[in-house]
């Protein structure tokens, strides 16, 4: 079984939405784990828009990625170019990969508009998510 772990800059939104989706597509197929460089707890906003589209990540926690630094991992993807830039040097012959996601954590305007920015970013990792467990699981 495949181990994938998603970095992000605080583990707080696309990592977290992607770990959800990582984990639903791949249906027990793959290990899969999210971190960040620093820790901000999860989101309540990407937990909400997630459970518009059916996925419970209430659960999840906010997690360094220094938690995991003795998991062999296969996979490492990084969601945003702040971690990828500072992404520390993991004991590890995993393969890379990249997709910098739009962090709807920085959205201003209305709650609404809030709102969209999360359903946009979350409707491209569910995209990126299912391609990727097609291709690499």
């Amino acid at each position: 079984m495949k181990k994938i772990l998603v970095l992000c800059t605080g583990n707080s939104c696309r990592s977290q939405m992607a770990e959800g989706y990582l984990r639903h597509f791949a249906a027990g197929r793959a290990e899969v784990f999210s971190a960040g460089v620093e820790t901000h707890g999860v989101n309540p906003r990407a937990i909400a828009v997630m459970k518009e589209d059916g996925l419970d990540i209430s659960g999840h926690t906010s997690n360094h990625v220094d938690t995991y630094s003795h998991i062999p991992f296969d996979i490492i993807i990084t969601v945003c170019d702040s971690a990828r830039e500072r992404c520390p040097v993991l004991p590890s012959r995993a393969a890379k990969f990249h997709h910098d996601f739009p962090d709807p954590a920085r959205a201003t305007g209305s709650e609404e508009e809030i709102m969209q920015a999360f359903r946009y970013t979350r409707d491209l990792v569910r995209d990126y998510c299912r391609q990727f467990i097609a291709a690499h699981v």
